[in-house]
């Protein structure tokens, strides 16, 4: 049976349901396969061997989504060709593309949870009353171990992005 969590996210103010575990530090970081494009799938194995900050949103056609992946593409200069950054939101890949293409991203991969959002309910993100995926943030070694994870509570928030950042330098 799944795990539901209750009474530990809202959206503006609103209890929200999240399906899955709640991962920690120390957590071997579960595989996905998610939608790269239409045709092309990834999973997290595509990534071995790299830091990986993977940032969760529920629909870059929102504000604080549109935030904050700009934000992690203006950071991801700075933290070399070590660290791969990686925006998953159950947006359809179209709708990725268009927006990377109209905002300028062009340093952060965007993923695709809408086939069955199994990603959101490994990681413990998908909301049950809309399967958007909550925002979160997850950092993880070069062995996919958890090193920094980040539930907010409070779905319209921004999330601590000094401290993810931190947690990916902390692994240069």
């Amino acid at each position: 049976m799944t795990q539901e969590r209750t009474g530990v996210a809202t959206l503006k103010g609103n209890p929200i349901t999240l399906v899955g575990p709640e991962l920690k530090v120390g957590d071997q970081a579960p595989d996905f396969v998610l939608s790269k494009n239409l045709l092309e799938e990834v999973t997290l194995k595509d990534y071995s061997g790299k830091i990986k900050l993977i940032s969760v949103v529920p629909s870059l056609d929102t504000g604080v989504c549109d935030a904050q992946t700009r934000r992690f593409n203006s950071e991801a200069a700075e933290l070399g060709d070590e660290v791969t950054i990686l925006t998953v939101s159950v947006d359809l890949p179209f709708a990725q593309e268009r927006w990377c293409g109209a905002a300028g991203i062009d340093r952060v991969i965007t993923l695709s949870d809408y086939k069955t959002n199994a990603f959101g309910e490994a990681y413990g993100v998908l909301i049950k009353e809309f399967k958007l995926d909550m925002r979160s943030i997850f950092v993880l070694d070069k062995d996919d171990n958890i090193t920094y994870v980040e539930y907010l509570s409070e779905m319209a928030e921004h999330p601590n992005y000094e401290a993810a950042i931190a947690a990916v330098k902390s692994l240069l």
